[in-house]
C-alpha cells in the first residue's frame, strides 16, 4: 500500500498483520480522493477504525491541516505511528488508541470537515458510530461523513439519527456512502 498523491506521494505504508483490517485498495482510494479533492485542502479529517492510517495520511498528503486517527488495536496504533513517521506528518496528526466512541469524545475541534468510517464489516459498528457522531458538536451540516461498507449494507437507519445519505459510489464488492447531518 502506498500514498497515491500529494506531498508524500509514492511512499510505502505498512499495514497491520492478520485479517483484522482491510486496507482500502489503492484504486478505490484514488477514486474516493478524486471525488473529494476540493474538500480536502485545509480540512480537519477524522479517520475512524483507522487500521494503517492510510486514508487519513492520504488526506494529509493532499493538504488536510489536521488528521485524527482512532483505532483500539495496538498493531494498528503501531502501524499508524510508523506511517506518520515515514511520511513526516507527526505534527499534523493525533493518534488515539481508544474505542471509537471514547476517542470521539477526545476530539475538541470546532468543526470536523471530513469523517471517514471503515469498521470491521462483521460487526454492527456503523449504527453505533453514527449514533455517537449525532451527538458530537463538531459534526455540523457541512461535515462530510464517508462510510466504507459492503455493497448490500442498508443505511436507511441514518434518517432516525438525524442524517441523510446524499451519495453512494459502488465498487465490485463494497461502496462509499456519503452522509450529512440534516440541516
Amino acid at each position: 500500500m502506498r500514498v497515491i498523491a500529494g506531498s508524500a506521494r509514492r511512499l510505502k505504508l505498512v499495514t497491520p498483520e492478520g485479517n483484522d483490517t482491510r486496507p482500502t485498495q489503492d484504486r478505490i482510494k484514488e477514486t474516493l480522493f478524486n471525488m473529494i479533492q476540493m474538500q480536502v485542502p485545509g480540512s480537519v479529517f477524522i479517520d475512524l477504525y483507522a487500521g494503517s492510517g492510510g486514508i487519513g495520511i492520504e488526506a494529509l498528503s493532499r493538504g488536510a491541516k489536521k488528521a485524527y486517527f482512532i483505532d483500539n488495536s495496538m498493531s494498528s496504533y503501531k502501524c499508524i505511528t510508523a506511517n506518520l513517521k515515514t511520511t513526516h506528518f507527526e505534527d499534523e496528526a493525533t493518534v488515539l488508541k481508544q474505542d471509537v466512541v471514547i476517542g470521539l469524545r477526545n476530539i475538541h475541534e470546532e468543526e470536523a470537515d471530513i469523517i471517514f468510517i471503515d469498521p470491521p464489516y462483521h460487526e454492527d459498528l456503523y449504527e453505533r458510530t453514527l449514533s455517537q457522531l449525532s451527538g458530537m458538536n463538531f459534526v455540523t451540516e457541512h461535515t462530510m461523513i464517508i462510510i466504507e461498507s459492503p455493497l448490500e449494507m442498508d443505511f436507511s437507519f441514518v434518517d432516525d439519527l438525524g442524517f441523510e445519505v446524499r451519495r453512494e459510489k459502488e465498487y465490485k464488492s463494497n461502496k462509499h456512502v456519503f452522509v450529512y447531518r440534516k440541516a
